[in-house]
């Protein structure tokens, strides 16, 4: 096992190696991300609770939901929502702050839940961590309903070559100084900064989503392209095309559309 310094995870992201680094950091998880991303990952959060668009009685599930702050707004909008994790001492703080949801314990891999089971799946800041992305996206499909939206957010590639430098010196040199500041394990922000850093760009995630079998993939940048917002749908059994009016919201029109 490679663990560092710190325990944290390396790029071949071992499900048992990053659910105990996130075990290390659950308790200031969410403050760390509020100070790194300078307040923006609020910002982000709302864009992604739009491009889901959850209705009331829907079956929500947010995957690497963590303490459950992303699953909250879908709670808020009357849908029955499960916050599934893996790291068991993320989803104890998280139940501790958030007694209303719906906490399990789950890898993405291997999801716990029955086919055909969601109105809506999604999962923020992520599916990065998790080590074989097909796999994921596929299990996703499996447990969406036919018609079912996907929307992930997910670090990604600046649109801005010349400021894409200056973010990625970011994530290497003042990311890690930054979290020493505040977390209680400031060596896992190195190992997530090489991951964002290591995760496909824009155009190549979607491809993957392609190639799972979702259907009508598109991508928002936000943050000039820091951040993405990548939306599917599940196809019907009769392969039929899926109405979609509603306009991927974030900055201008939909950047990819499949």
């Amino acid at each position: 096992m490679n663990r560092r310094e710190g325990n944290r995870a390396d790029l071949e992201k071992r499900p048992h190696d990053v659910a105990s680094m996130f075990d290390q950091v659950a308790e200031r998880y969410d403050i760390t991300n509020d100070v790194i991303s300078l307040g923006q990952d609020r910002r982000w959060r709302t864009q992604l609770t739009a491009a889901l668009a959850v209705q009331p009685g829907e079956y929500v599930l947010d995957l690497a939901a963590g303490t459950g702050v992303s699953t909250v707004p879908f709670h808020r909008a009357g849908a029955t929502a499960v916050a599934c994790d893996f790291s068991l001492g993320m989803l104890q703080v998280g139940k501790r702050r958030h007694p209303e949801l719906t906490f399990v314990a789950g890898d993405g891999m291997n999801l716990p839940f029955a086919d055909d089971s969601f109105d809506a799946v999604t999962i923020s800041f992520g599916l990065r961590n998790i080590s074989d992305t097909s796999v994921a996206l596929s299990e996703m499909l499996r447990v969406a309903k036919p018609g079912g939206r996907l929307a992930i957010m997910e670090f990604s590639d600046p649109t801005y070559k010349p400021f894409n430098v200056i973010y990625n010196e970011y994530l290497m040199r003042a990311l890690p100084p930054v979290a020493r500041a505040v977390s209680s394990n400031p060596e896992a922000y190195v190992y997530l900064a090489e991951s964002i850093r290591a995760w496909p760009n824009q155009d190549a995630l979607a491809a993957l989503l392609d190639d799972a079998g979702w259907s009508q993939v598109e991508y928002r940048n936000l943050s000039g392209g820091i951040v993405a917002i990548h939306r599917a749908f599940k196809p019907h059994q009769s392969d039929a095309r899926i109405s979609d009016s509603a306009e991927l919201p974030g900055e201008g029109a939909a950047d990819r559309k499949g």
